[in-house]
């Protein structure tokens, strides 16, 4: 197989491939603080988090603020549940936030 069979099959394994919906945390280690959100691809989840919080354009206040105070390095993302595969988007949808509200009310976490 050459170089370029092999970019083309990998292109191609990257695009078939499903995305993971779930729920994950983000925690501050400094401060202890929580967030839990939903998210319907776990795998790009932290980037495009990690993403706007760099640029100052989360709109989730408290975890901006957080971010600002401590810096990159004081943040982790834990997958905390992963769905299995759902046919149906509002079956998806409605399963993620049902779950939301489940580890909302375990944790002392802010929803994001």
């Amino acid at each position: 197989m050459t170089t370029r069979d092999e970019r083309k099959a990998a292109v191609s394994a990257y695009r078939e491939r499903k995305p993971v919906a779930g729920i994950y945390a983000i925690i501050c280690g400094p401060s202890g603080q929580r967030w839990i959100g939903r998210a319907l691809n776990l795998d790009t989840i932290q980037n495009r988090l990690w993403f706007t919080l760099r640029y100052g354009n989360c709109p989730h206040r408290s975890l901006q603020a957080a971010w600002n105070a401590h810096g990159q390095e004081a943040f982790t993302l834990e997958i905390i549940e992963r769905l299995d595969e759902e046919a149906l988007d509002y079956v998806r949808d409605r399963t993620l936030k049902d779950r939301l509200d489940h580890w909302r009310s375990l944790t002392v976490a802010e929803a994001i």
